[in-house]
């Protein structure tokens, strides 16, 4: 698995088998922002210090500019005649508020790839005998 694919599974760079976040779901609103303070298989501390994953919103953003441009090309392009532009607006801002965790989620999995590598053999070599 690459780091891509880990980010995507929301895996722990390290070893890319423990979960980062409590619920796979993040569409369980108690639960949406809830992480694991280390790796549960390898126990890799996620939050380098505070305020790590504040570099995390720079990567959302430019997820949600990117759905912005997209959005407004195909709407321009193909729906400029068919719908009012406070519809499309409307939807636009709907879309951004239910991906809204999806983006959260996947730009903090993707900021803890950035720092951390993968050591498939980590937790074999620091296992407690």
């Amino acid at each position: 698995m690459n780091k891509v694919e880990a980010a995507i599974k929301m895996k722990c760079p390290r070893c890319q088998e423990g979960d980062i976040f409590e619920t796979k779901n993040p569409f369980v609103l108690g639960k949406m922002t809830a992480m694991h303070k280390h790796c549960p298989e390898c126990h890799l501390k996620y939050e380098k210090e505070v305020g790590f994953f504040y570099g995390s919103m720079f990567i959302s953003y430019a997820f949600n500019v990117a759905l912005f441009a997209i959005a407004t090309v195909a709407y321009y392009l193909y729906f400029e005649n068919l719908i009012d532009w406070r519809i499309y607006l409307g939807g636009y801002l709907l879309l951004t508020v239910i991906l809204f965790p999806v983006f959260f989620r996947f730009s903090r999995s993707l900021w803890l790839q950035f720092f951390n590598d993968y050591k498939p053999k980590y937790k074999h070599e620091h296992a407690v005998h």
